[in-house]
């Protein structure tokens, strides 16, 4: 099963389910502040696969993209998670996952533009991700169980500023700046993503390819990720997990290649879809 986060005819977003080009309805988005329909089905338990639609269908073509999940509790990113990007930044591999927070306020969805100031930043970055979303309550969770707590899967656009990300010793606020989190355009359920070592993930800057590897080279799975961060904090329902972008990122680049405005950025991942934003510089 496929879902997103749609504006309807009416004007408001929707959480979906997405089939044969029509989009099913199953809770509303936006309603308040902080909430998530995603979350708020799953911390009832209720199966958005079943449950009954809140109003019409109406055709996904020519219809708006929100955020993939709206409102989770938590954004959690991860650093150095694939062999050759660590060894083109001349990193040493790491022993455990590296990890930080994204704020829900940069949160934006397929189509919509990536937007900065150059007086804040001249060097923005793309990195594509592959990012999954929890489905339950996950603490001390071992790794041989771990993938069961996975709702489903979806393409992260991790977006950074350079010259922030360096300048300081935390990440933090260089990938949280508004808009610099492009999240979706859907999520694939997870019985639909047998194995999620086995993707391709690419991406393109203006048709080109700058990123292309498979989710194999990532050095802690989807799994250890699981087990690593439900050891020491409670990953909640609708969470959402970015597991760290391959090797061929603009900064590790001679010369460099970064973002600009009129640049259009995509994220790809096998079996999953693609995530496509275009670059806006605000004067």
């Amino acid at each position: 099963m496929r879902y997103a986060t749609l504006v309807g005819p009416d004007k408001k977003a929707y959480f979906c389910r997405v089939k044969d080009g029509m989009a099913e309805p199953i809770g509303r988005a936006y309603e308040r502040v902080g909430l998530d329909p995603l979350r708020e089905l799953l911390e009832d338990g209720r199966n958005p696969a079943r449950v009954r639609p809140v109003r019409k269908p109406f055709p996904v073509k020519g219809a708006r993209y929100k955020p993939a999940v709206t409102a989770p509790s938590k954004i959690i990113a991860i650093g150095l998670n694939y062999l050759k990007h660590a060894k083109e930044t001349g990193n040493a591999v790491p022993k455990a996952p590296m990890s930080w927070c994204k704020y829900t306020s940069s949160l934006i969805g397929h189509g919509d533009q990536i937007k900065y100031r150059t007086k804040d930043s001249k060097k923005i970055d793309y990195e594509c991700e592959l990012a999954f979303v929890m489905g339950r309550r996950a603490r001390d969770v071992s790794r041989k169980d771990a993938l069961k707590y996975v709702f489903g899967y979806t393409c992260c656009n991790d977006v950074t500023a350079r010259d922030h990300q360096f300048a300081e010793m935390q990440f933090s606020r260089s990938k949280s700046f508004d808009t610099f989190t492009p999240l979706g355009p859907q999520i694939v359920s997870a019985d639909e993503i047998p194995d999620p070592q086995d993707l391709m993930i690419r991406t393109r800057l203006n048709g080109k390819v700058m990123q292309e590897e498979t989710t194999g080279d990532m050095i802690f799975s989807c799994a250890q990720l699981i087990e690593y961060l439900s050891r020491y904090m409670t990953l909640e329902p609708g969470d959402v997990v970015s597991t760290g972008t391959p090797s061929g990122v603009g900064v590790a680049r001679k010369p460099p290649v970064y973002m600009k405005h009129g640049d259009s950025v995509e994220i790809e991942i096998e079996g999953i879809g693609t995530l496509k934003n275009p670059v806006r510089v605000i004067k």
